[in-house]
This record gives structure tokens, sequence and C-alpha cells, in this order.
């Protein structure tokens, strides 16, 4: 609710007001005389500031009057503005590789839990978005179908755990038909699919290219990141003394990924660390921006009325004050 006038340029009308004065106080002396007394024993116990108010009261109550009719005239009038949003949200599949290999701690502490905190703060910027989960390894597995509610979305990320070697691979193509089967039949304005690994497609029975020409087909724009350091990254190794830490070559299939994404008008990205992951996954927020429709409607209700009932009940009562109460005898 906002109070607000219609015709504020009329305010400077109220610069009338102390002209008024002053023409009131310059001939408020000129109006009444003296008089002359021998003695002043018959004033004795009359105070010298009796009457006094009686004076000026009646212009008071006039400039009041003038001053709530000015206020009337500049329309003042009670607003409410009301705003309808529409929001036209995009379909996202995040696919995350969650194989051995995430394990490596060129990202700290590992691959995975860098991962998942970036993964967070993605979802939790998209408010506006359906977005569902798949994960993968040497198979892929649902984990979140297209959804709104984020919050629950992310109890999912939080709890992705490496799988263990009984289901250790690399299964890029069924990921990506797996997020393909979630948005084939959506009928959002855009479907978009993020998909990161640390590695080489070898398991699987669909081939990574094949899966990114069906994805084409329905209009799914993939964009796929490469997580890991260039050159070797420590690995933990459970060995008959305890884990240690062993030196890897990192191979990720930067060639397959870049034309997953290219096949489908998407972009590859290469993150080396937590910090790279962060900004890639905020540029592809960017790049996938919701589309807003506003529509504003503004209710006023008039309210100068207000100001002059004032001005009419000020003048009434000069008007009574004069006539009964501060009425002169000739």
């Amino acid at each position: 609710m906002i109070l607000a006038f219609q015709y504020p340029g009329l305010a400077w009308l109220f610069l009338s007001i102390p002209a008024l004065l002053m023409v009131y106080i310059f001939y408020s002396r000129k109006r009444f005389g003296t008089l002359r007394f021998s003695s002043l024993l018959m004033f004795e116990g009359i105070s010298k500031t009796s009457g006094m108010w009686r004076k000026h009261i009646l212009y008071t109550l006039r400039i009041l009057a003038i001053m709530s009719i000015i206020i009337a005239l500049m329309r003042p009038q009670e607003r409410n503005a009301l705003q309808e949003v529409n929001a036209e949200g995009i379909d996202i599949m995040m696919v995350i590789d969650i194989s051995g290999s995430m394990r490596a701690m060129d990202f700290k502490p590992n691959r995975l839990e860098a991962v998942k905190r970036v993964a967070q703060a993605f979802v939790s910027q998209r408010k506006n978005d359906r977005i569902g989960l798949n994960v993968f390894a040497r198979e892929s597995f649902m984990q979140c179908p297209l959804t709104t509610d984020l919050n629950r979305l992310n109890e999912f990320i939080a709890g992705l755990e490496i799988v263990n070697e009984k289901f250790d691979g690399t299964a890029i193509g069924m990921a990506v038909a797996g997020a393909i089967n979630r948005l084939r039949d959506s009928d959002a304005k855009s479907k978009v699919i993020v998909l990161l690994s640390d590695g080489r497609n070898n398991a699987g029975e669909l081939d990574p290219i094949t899966t990114s020409d069906l994805a084409k087909e329905f209009g799914i724009r993939i964009y796929t990141i490469g997580a890991g350091t260039r050159g070797t990254a420590a690995m933990p190794v459970q060995t008959v003394i305890g884990v240690r830490k062993v030196q890897v070559q990192v191979d990720i299939d930067e060639e397959t990924l870049t034309k997953i994404a290219d096949i489908t008008g998407g972009h590859y990205f290469r993150a080396t660390d937590e910090k790279s992951l962060a900004a890639i996954y905020q540029e592809i927020s960017e790049m996938e921006t919701t589309e807003y429709s506003v529509r504003e409607y503004v209710q006023h209700a008039e309210l100068f009325y207000y100001p002059l009932l004032v001005a009419l009940f000020l003048l009434i009562i000069e008007f009574i004050l004069e006539r009964l109460v501060f009425r002169r005898f000739p």
C-alpha cells in the first residue's frame, strides 16, 4: 500500500500560506486602535493575555481549512501495486559419474565430494526449474526424477557414494540414454542435460555418439564436463598395510565429451579443480536462463474527500465561533 498524489505539482500552493500570514499580521495591527485611560485600576485582575487567543483563532481555522483544500486538490490516493509473475522454467537432468576414479584427490577431499558441493549450489539457484538426477558407473541409475522439490533433490545429491568395485566402470552412453528417457516427453521450452565424467566410456551397450544423436532428435541440449587435473592425480588404494596414495594418470575422453556437446548444441568444459568446476556450473546456469513475464496491476482508492471534509468542518467551526461566540457588537 502506497500513499500518493495524482497532482503533486500543486504542492506549490502551500507557498501562499506564509504570504497570507504576513498579510494577516500586517492588517491586524492597523485594524485595532488605541484608547487612553487616566487610570488602569478598573482593569486590575484581568490577565494581559486574556482574549489574545480569540484574536487569532478564527484566522488559524481559516488557514488550516485552506491547507486542507490544497491537499484535496492534489488528489491523495491509496495505491496497491499487484504483480503477476509467470516463469517458464527449464527441465534439467544432472548426470554424475560415481565410478571408482571419482575417489581421486585432485579435488578436495576427492572429486565426488567436490562435485556434490558444486551441484547442490547449482540446484539451489534454479528456483523455477524442474531438475532430476541420474548417476552412473558400469550401469546407469535414476536417483531422482524431474522435480521442483529442490531441497529433496539436494538430499539425494548429498547422499551420493562411489560404487564398489563390482559395479565399477564408465557407461556414458547408458547415462545419457537414461536422462533422455526422462526428458523426451517433457513440454518444457528448454530441455538440458548436464553430464559430468572423469573417464572414458568403457561399459554399457550404447555408444555415446548414438545417444547424442537421439538427444538432438528430441531437442535436448547436453553440456559436458570433464573433471580432473591434467597429468597425474593421487588415488587412495587399499593395501594389506592400509590405505596408500598412488599417483595415477588422469584419462578423460575429451574428444567424445566434446562431440556429445557439439552434436546437441551444448558446450564442453574442463574442470581441473573445485573453483573451475563451480565457475563452469555458474556459466551453464547463466546460459540457461528462465524466461519471465510480469504483469503489473495498480489499484487505487480516492482519499481527497477526507481533507475536503476536514476543510468543511473547520469552516463551519469558524462560522459558528464568529457568529455566536466571538460576535462583535457595534
